[in-house]
């Protein structure tokens, strides 16, 4: 499937500017965040649409409602190589 036209997923650089790293706790609901050995964010228009990350003993991944069911999510888990 491919991604909506407005839409990139992304693996940036480590650690995450704090600009991405707000954005990524906010749609994850983990504040704070631990060290990241990975992460993917789905960015569109600009903004934080989309976010997986990967930290040793958890991870978490969420893409905003209105974004859901596109393809998003399934970039995001093999952009941080955890398959999809």
């Amino acid at each position: 499937m491919s991604l909506p036209a407005r839409v990139r997923v992304t693996r940036p650089p480590l650690p995450l500017a704090p600009a991405l790293r707000s954005a990524a706790a906010r749609l994850c609901l983990t504040e704070p965040l631990p060290e990241l050995p990975a992460a993917a964010l789905a960015i569109a228009g600009g903004a934080v649409i989309g976010a997986h990350l990967r930290w040793a003993g958890g991870a978490a991944a969420a893409v905003e409602t209105g974004w859901r069911g596109r393809g998003i999510e399934e970039a995001l888990a093999r952009e941080v190589g955890e398959g999809a």
